[in-house]
């Protein structure tokens, strides 16, 4: 991501939070664009080219979006299209970014991070499931209806938008890799990171918590834990914080050992 895309980044996200009327209709909404932007290289580069004047990106945005969505999400594509991005696909990725924000903020009593987290997992330990989502050839809609059917009456309406809508986009991106930063931007829109602990065993909730409060003293922010029961941890814990690893399991000690041993 480049420094660029960074403070676009930044200005759209104040943007969605200083925004009203922001509800589940306008994260749709937010999706469906960042669909059609995605899918026309000529759209998405009328839109992310910064050596375009900005009124008429602004006009380009009116001319496409105006008739068919509502005003605030209007107003939220406006303010995408005045900053400078990076790369066209980094501005695609920011509507995308911009409509998982907007479904948090219109439930925010929904457990969203965890109710993705829990189905990332579904789709972890059933490959069938994966393939069936992740395929380049399968109907993008029947994805989103599949989708649909797996969480209704399990979860949030929220995290049902915000599932079926990017299994539909993939963009060359495998399916857990699209919940899991789902996941880490429904974290940080609420203010806290989120952590993957991989353990032996389930953790109690007492070790969650002592483990999330030492996270959170470390990182300087709110830490909430996933837990993936992995038997080749053999004891200890391996926690994944976005890029950060911290592993304090028995077999990376193990084979820090016999590393060291080999010279």
């Amino acid at each position: 991501m480049g420094s660029a895309t960074t403070q676009a980044l930044a200005a759209t996200t104040k943007a969605l939070d200083a925004a009203s009327g922001v509800d589940l209709d306008v994260a749709g909404e937010l999706f469906a664009a960042a669909r059609a932007v995605g899918d026309s290289s000529q759209l998405s580069g009328a839109l992310a080219d910064s050596s375009a004047p900005v009124e008429a990106r602004r006009q380009v945005v009116t001319a496409v979006f105006g008739g068919s969505v509502s005003a605030t999400t209007v107003s939220l594509l406006t303010t995408a299209v005045e900053q400078r991005w990076s790369s066209a696909s980094d501005f695609v990725d920011a509507i995308e970014e911009l409509a998982i924000r907007a479904a948090v903020v219109a439930e925010p009593s929904a457990d969203v991070e965890d109710e993705l987290f829990r189905f990332s997992r579904t789709v972890a330990e059933n490959s069938e499931l994966e393939l069936a989502l992740g395929s380049r050839l399968g109907d993008a809609s029947a994805k989103g209806t599949l989708i649909d059917t797996l969480l209704a009456g399990r979860a949030s309406k929220a995290t049902t938008l915000i599932a079926a809508s990017l299994v539909q986009q993939p963009r060359e991106r495998r399916v857990r890799r699209l919940l899991s930063r789902a996941t880490r931007l429904v974290a940080d829109q609420r203010g806290r990171k989120v952590a993957t602990v991989f353990a032996a065993s389930p953790l109690s909730a007492a070790q969650a918590d002592r483990l999330a409060g030492a996270l959170s003293q470390r990182y300087g922010t709110q830490v909430s834990i996933n837990t993936v029961v992995d038997p080749t941890v053999v004891g200890g814990l391996r926690v994944q914080i976005a890029d950060d690893v911290i592993d304090a399991s028995v077999s990376a000690r193990l084979a820090d050992l016999r590393q060291r041993l080999a010279g």
